[in-house]
C-alpha cells in the first residue's frame, strides 16, 4: 500500500524545548492509526505537523507525497481531515450545523461569501445522516451537547472525500453513552476499505475503535513503542510508557486498563 505519511528524524524544539525528537513513523493507505502517552508526550504536536500546522525543526515531514517546507500547504491541506477541540473552538457558535459541515471545502470556519453547489449540500446532508446527525442541518452548533458537537466535527473532517483523517481525542468529555455512541461510528467507518488512513490521538485504551489496525506510545517526545495494535498495547509496554504498573485487558475488539 502507497505511504500517505512519512516522517523521517523529525524533531521539533519550542522554546528550547525539545517536544519531538527524532520520530521515524510510517502510515500507509490502508491503515487506522492510534496514538497513545502521557499528557506533554507530543501527541497532538505530532498531529498538527501531520495536519501541516506546524514544521518540523530538523528531519523531514511527508505529507501526502508532499514535503512540508516545500509545498504549498493551502493546496495540501483540503486533502486532509482534520478534528480537535483547539479547531472546534473557532467554529462559531451561531453557525448552522450544515454550514460548520460544508465550510471544510474551502478549508476555513465560519461561512462569509463563499459559494456552494447543490451538490455541496447533497453531500453535507449525507455526511450528517451517516453520523447520526439527521436533521441537524438547522440547529445551531453552540446549541449542540458534546456528543453532538464532536460528531459534527468528524463529518466536517470527512466532507471533502479525505486522503488522510486526524482526530485529536474525538472522545474527550464525552459521556458513556455518548463515547460508545461515537466508537461505534468510528469503528464502522475505519472497517470500510474506502475510508482514508486513520490517525487518532487519545489518552485512554478504552478509546480505541474497533478496526483500527495500527497503535503508536509516544513518551517524552519519542517512539517508546509501534506497530500492530495487539503487538503495542500490552501491560509491559503501557507501563513503561504511562510510568505506572498496569494491567491491559481485552474483550474482543476492545480493550481495557487499571493499575496493577
Amino acid at each position: 500500500m502507497a505511504s500517505v505519511l512519512q516522517f523521517d528524524d523529525v524533531s521539533l524544539t519550542r522554546d528550547g524545548n525539545a517536544i519531538l525528537s527524532h520520530v521515524t513513523w510510517q502510515v500507509n493507505s490502508d491503515e487506522r492509526w492510534v496514538v497513545l502517552g502521557p499528557n506533554g508526550a507530543g501527541k497532538t504536536t505530532m498531529l498538527q505537523v501531520a495536519a501541516s500546522f506546524m514544521h518540523p525543526s530538523s528531519g523531514r515531514a511527508t505529507v501526502l507525497d508532499e514535503q512540508l517546507g516545500a509545498t504549498d500547504v493551502f493546496e495540501l491541506r483540503p486533502r486532509i481531515g482534520f478534528a480537535s477541540t483547539a479547531l472546534a473552538r473557532r467554529i462559531p457558535g451561531n453557525e448552522r450545523t450544515l454550514d460548520v459541515v460544508m465550510t471544510a471545502s474551502y478549508s476555513v470556519t465560519g461561512r462569509w461569501n463563499e459559494n456552494y453547489d447543490e451538490v455541496d449540500v447533497r453531500r453535507a446532508q449525507r455526511v450528517l445522516r451517516e453520523w447520526h446527525l439527521d436533521g441537524f442541518e438547522d440547529r445551531l452548533f453552540g446549541t449542540l451537547s458534546d456528543g453532538e458537537q464532536k460528531r459534527v466535527q468528524i463529518a466536517r473532517a470527512i466532507m471533502t472525500d479525505p486522503e488522510l483523517l486526524l482526530l485529536d481525542e474525538p472522545a474527550a468529555s464525552l459521556d458513556l453513552g455518548a463515547r460508545e455512541e461515537l466508537l461505534q461510528l468510528l469503528g464502522a467507518y475505519a472497517s470500510e476499505p474506502s475510508s482514508p488512513a486513520m490517525v487518532m490521538v487519545t489518552h485512554h485504551v478504552e478509546e480505541i475503535p474497533p478496526g483500527f489496525t495500527h497503535a503508536m506510545l509516544l513518551r517524552d517526545g519519542e517512539i517508546a513503542a509501534a506497530g500492530a495494535l495487539a503487538d503495542v498495547i500490552t501491560s509491559e509496554n503501557l507501563t513503561a510508557t504511562f510510568g505506572l504498573g498496569l494491567v491491559v485487558t481485552r474483550d474482543g475488539a476492545r480493550f481495557a486498563a487499571r493499575a496493577a
